[in-house]
């Protein structure tokens, strides 16, 4: 090259057409100089390619071991291996490389996070196997890691970390198991199982009431059911104040639990018994020794206590027999008169009131019993007769038949009686004889006999119906539909029965 910087180019190696254009290029014999701006810019990228092929690498390197800390000093031969590799990737795939990188880091992040909330749960004293077999899964990721293989890493990483969130997920189901066999074990005697299981139940949700409950309860348990077993000892040999007073000390301690409450009643219960009996004795005696109104009142104390009251009262009335007999003579002549008249229900209440003053006298209590049936069956008598409409049902006049034939069985029935049974007759055999009822319609509705049938369309139908009360029902597409009510027999037959749909249904704008 000569001193005046022309360029040494012979233009005889190149094609006519580009040796001429060369020519034109190179004729000025002094080249102009590139602008500073020019430098600068190629300066820049210069220093743009440096940075990319030698800091970046150093930058992303510090996080290649996820789960290791990074060991500074590598043999020689691996830094010959890396600075060969260095050369060989280009910078755009190094960039890559560096964001697959830190999405493996991302997703591993995640995983240290759930991996950390698990182990403050226990994981291993309630998922041991999903927890490994989770983590070994993950750990597959480092190999890939370790050998620049991201997306696989990230891929190993993303399935340990959703195995790991399956198992908090899982935390609900779990808590509900753990209270459940904690509740056995408490329920079986099984302190130690239970204690364990309230205890876990409490590391997986803290403030479960129903854990803190029951892991207080299973530490008091050993302690209960000694006190337990003493208390039943006593009771069984009749010292029923010292057993309740050991039940009382288990409340104390466990406030749920539910035998020693319900052991605590019966004690209650039994110790009043003996109180009542004590008492009831006391009134015999004194009724033996000829004094009623002091034994009537011995009585009475003992009804009052609340229990066997029946036993108190009727004692109580065998006391009062002397002084009641007045009062049942006078009853009983209330009675005879009700009886004659077929006032059957003054009847009832007459004996209510002899029973009353004595529970046990056979006359009142098989008189009521008969008055009560005289009483039932006058009221069902005058319920028919009141609406004989009803008899057009079946399984009303099927049943209306039978206290009509009940009644005809009685002997000595009486004047109400009979002419009761005798107008019950009428109407049953009134209620079964059909009466023909006209229907006038306008052969373009649809009518329907509820209960009976359909009719259909038509100008003017009959048919014959029994006794009762019925509904028409007429139907037409564009008209308004009717409903006609009315009775057969009984005084209230129509003359005919019109269903016709007339009116209508216009239809709203909106």
């Amino acid at each position: 090259m000569s001193e005046d910087n022309s360029v040494d180019t012979d233009p005889s190696a190149l094609e006519p057409t580009d040796a001429s254009i060369y020519a034109k290029q190179v004729a000025p014999r002094q080249r102009q100089k590139p602008s500073t701006a020019m430098w600068l810019g190629l300066g820049a990228l210069v220093i743009l390619a440096l940075a990319v092929v030698f800091v970046l690498p150093s930058v992303v390197t510090e996080y290649e071991l996820p789960l290791e800390r990074r060991v500074e000093e590598v043999t020689q031969s691996a830094t010959a291996v890396s600075q060969v590799t260095e050369t060989a990737v280009s910078p755009f795939e190094e960039a890559q490389r560096s964001i697959q990188r830190k999405q493996s880091q991302d997703v591993l992040a995640e995983l240290l996070e759930l991996q950390g909330q698990l182990d403050l749960l226990e994981v291993e004293a309630w998922g041991q196997e999903d927890y490994e077999a989770a983590l070994s899964t993950a750990s597959i990721g480092d190999e890939y890691y370790r050998t620049q293989e991201f997306d696989l890493a990230t891929e190993s990483y993303s399935n340990g970390s959703n195995a790991l969130a399956e198992l908090i997920e899982s935390v609900p189901n779990v808590l509900a198991q753990l209270l459940i066999d904690a509740e056995n074990a408490l329920t079986a005697s099984d302190t130690q199982t239970a204690q364990d299981r309230y205890s876990l139940a409490l590391v997986l949700q803290p403030d479960n009431e129903d854990a803190q409950i029951g892991l207080a309860r299973a530490q008091v348990l050993d302690e209960v059911l000694t006190l337990m077993d003493q208390a039943e000892d006593l009771f069984d040999d009749g010292e029923l104040e010292a057993a309740r007073d050991l039940y009382e000390q288990i409340v104390g301690l466990d406030s749920y639990n539910e035998a020693a409450p319900q052991r605590i009643s019966e004690i209650d219960a039994q110790i009043r018994e003996n109180e009542f009996s004590a008492i009831m004795s006391e009134g015999y005696a004194l009724l033996q020794a000829d004094d009623p109104e002091l034994a009537i009142a011995t009585f009475q104390r003992a009804a009052a206590m609340g229990i066997n009251q029946q036993q108190a009262q009727a004692a109580i009335q065998q006391t009062e027999t002397q002084v009641a007999n007045a009062q049942i003579n006078g009853f009983q002549q209330e009675i005879t008169a009700a009886e004659a008249n077929e006032r059957w229900q003054d009847a009832v209440d007459a004996y209510d009131q002899v029973l009353e003053i004595d529970a046990n006298l056979l006359f009142a209590i098989q008189g009521q019993e008969l008055a009560n049936q005289r009483a039932t069956l006058n009221q069902l008598l005058v319920n028919a007769i009141e609406a004989p409409e009803r008899l057009s049902e079946n399984d009303v006049y099927e049943e209306n038949l039978r206290y009509y034939f009940i009644g005809r069985d009685i002997e000595n029935p009486g004047p109400v009686l009979s002419a009761q049974l005798d107008e019950l007759q009428v109407l049953l055999e009134n209620s079964q004889v059909p009466i023909d009822i006209d229907f006038i319609s306008d052969t373009f509705t649809e009518v329907t006999l509820l209960k009976i049938g359909d009719l259909g369309k038509f100008e003017q139908t009959s048919m014959a119906l029994k006794p009762g009360n019925y509904v028409a029902v007429g139907r037409r597409p564009g008209y308004r539909d009717v409903r006609e009510e009315f009775t057969v027999g009984f005084g209230q037959t129509p003359d005919s029965v019109v269903v016709q749909c007339i009116e209508r249904v216009v239809a709203t704008k909106r």
